[in-house]
């Protein structure tokens, strides 16, 4: 591997340097975007069993608020109305789609690093593929007054940073892109699903409110 990497010369180190990142934040993406953590399925119905006959005290709304991102969401719905019993109905729901950009700017974190990575990534081998291609015209030009027409180790060593790095930068780029299709799939699911979540329970505040 280090073999390869010497091969490749110093334009690989940057798409190294990319692969890393886009690991981890892979990894990150996979367990912060667990279903038990963004929205729980039973944990709407939950919260409307418990505030049936009343807003929960605030150790209640507090645990919501600490179990996932639509407990967020749902707490502070609650959180209102134990503010102001009297809040109007624009008012509550501009706090639940406040909470709701919050925890949809939380779901979408990262995404764009990883759509970065996607996109840059060719271009940092396509930069190696020219620094390779400049390697290979200095050595031809380097020969021309050489009888055996060039320098074949400065050659080889052209060759090899251009196809190392065009290799490597699209060897980078798929995985990441494919991951960032992925989450950008399973994002959208969940803020269609809290999304329908929030209306429902907007509902039940107003029952509340009233």
């Amino acid at each position: 591997m280090f073999s390869i990497i010497q091969a490749a010369g110093w334009p690989i180190w940057p798409l190294i340097a990319c692969s890393i990142l886009a690991l981890a934040l892979v990894i990150e993406r996979f367990f912060s975007l667990k279903t038990p953590k963004v929205a729980p399925p039973r944990l709407l119905d939950e919260a409307i069993t418990v505030s049936r006959a009343s807003v929960p005290s605030s150790n209640v709304v507090a645990q919501l608020e600490q179990n996932s991102l639509l407990g967020e969401v749902l707490a502070s719905g609650f959180s209102a109305l134990n503010a102001n019993p009297r809040i109007s109905e624009d008012d509550l729901r501009s706090t639940l789609e406040g909470a709701g950009r919050q925890a949809a700017h939380k779901l979408e974190r990262y995404l764009t690093a990883l759509a970065t990575i996607a996109s840059a990534a060719p271009l940092l081998g396509l930069l190696g593929t020219v620094i390779g291609m400049i390697e290979i015209f200095g050595s031809q030009a380097g020969g021309a007054s050489n009888a055996a027409g060039g320098n074949p180790a400065q050659l080889a060593q052209g060759i090899s940073i251009a196809l190392y790095n065009t290799a490597f930068g699209l060897i980078v780029a798929i995985p990441a892109l494919i991951f960032w299709r992925y989450f950008r799939a399973r994002v959208d699911g969940y803020l269609l699903a809290m999304e329908l979540a929030t209306e429902r329970f907007m509902r039940h505040l107003n029952t509340l409110r009233k």
